[in-house]
């Protein structure tokens, strides 16, 4: 693509340069070379791509000026930088040929695939599944009966789609991701302590344009649903329980785990090792911090809060609230040590 197409499909402006140049991928500072791109947002970076080798660098208004010792580079301003990069990363990444269904693959009885799907090697794929155009499913993935996925999908190898399990489009799961396995529950007899699984008989669907990070385990909901809703990112190793509801945009990072029917609210933020009870609902735009914890059936929401405020600890709370009691047993475990030592 060239600089001005760049430009036409995400916004800009060019400060310095020929949009005609044809910029063939993004790279960091460092390494960019040729036709490339990379971004600039302090003094620092800006400093590193005026002596770099890019074909382009995108930075925010005003810095474009500092650029006109090095008319070689071309110059894009933009509100964001960063966002603008990362989006013009996708815009320029090739496009992986469709390879259509390997021969040692196993697809059952009346499969739907649309145009330009990929079966890899030794991949599954279960009676009366359907899969959309341009999807991808790799080496060894299980895709179980009836199981249906968007277009312009991606299932890496060993990802297993238990049977109930919907997929919207665009969506990204990496290697070892487990969708629709049961849930954990059991109904247990007081008389002789034996356990009996709860039926565990729901559905689970994953919405457009979810990333779900390697070695994920999301369970199907009991009775009802368990929901990914759209936009929602998953790092590696996180765990969603049955009926969970996972709002637009939730970000969940490494390590979370989040116990049965729990809502995760829109935008909200779950940093690595964060653990949430049963029933608990975390409300639009709440951020918990690494290791915080929320108790079953508790409520976190930012009402009262400033925006951007952080969770922490266990059970949840402002991280300002959490500093002021440390802050406080601090105090106290040194007047005592004082008074005990007089």
């Amino acid at each position: 693509m060239t600089i001005a197409e760049l430009i036409k499909q995400l916004g800009g402006k060019l400060v310095q340069g020929d949009g005609a140049e044809p910029i063939t991928g993004v790279d960091e500072l460092k390494l960019a070379m040729g036709m490339e791109l990379v971004f600039a947002e302090d003094a620092v970076t800006r400093a590193q791509a005026l002596n770099g080798l890019a074909a382009a660098v995108v930075v925010k208004p005003g810095l474009g000026v500092e650029f006109a010792s090095n008319p070689s580079i071309a110059v894009i301003e933009s509100d964001q930088p960063k966002l603008w990069f990362a989006r013009a990363a996708k815009l320029l990444a090739r496009p992986l040929p469709a390879g259509g269904v390997h021969p040692s693959a196993v697809v059952g009885a009346e499969v739907k695939l649309g145009a330009d799907v990929t079966i890899a090697a030794c991949a599954v794929i279960g009676d009366r599944a359907q899969i959309g155009a341009g999807s991808r499913v790799e080496a060894g993935a299980v895709i179980g009966e009836g199981v249906r996925i968007g277009e312009h999908c991606r299932i890496y190898p060993r990802v297993v789609v238990y049977p109930g399990t919907t997929i919207g489009n665009r969506v990204m799961i990496h290697a070892g991701v487990v969708l629709g396995a049961d849930g954990f529950g059991y109904v247990r007899d007081p008389a002789t302590g034996a356990y009996t699984q709860f039926p565990q008989q729901g559905t689970l669907v994953i919405e457009d344009d979810v990333e779900i990070g390697a070695n994920c385990t999301i369970d199907r909901g009991a009775l009802g649903e368990t929901r990914v809703r759209r936009g929602a990112k998953f790092d590696n190793l996180v765990h969603v329980g049955h009926n969970c509801d996972i709002g637009e945009d939730a970000i969940l990072v490494a390590l979370t785990g989040i116990s049965g029917s729990s809502t995760i609210g829109k935008g909200a933020v779950l940093a690595g090792q964060v653990g949430i009870g049963d029933h608990v609902h975390v409300g639009p735009g709440v951020i918990l911090g690494g290791q915080a914890g929320v108790f079953s059936g508790k409520t976190v929401t930012n009402e009262g809060l400033k925006p951007g405020t952080v969770h922490w600890g266990t059970p949840a709370r402002p991280l300002q609230q959490v500093l002021r009691e440390q802050a406080t047993l601090a105090r106290l475990a040194k007047r005592q040590k004082k008074a005990s030592s007089s």
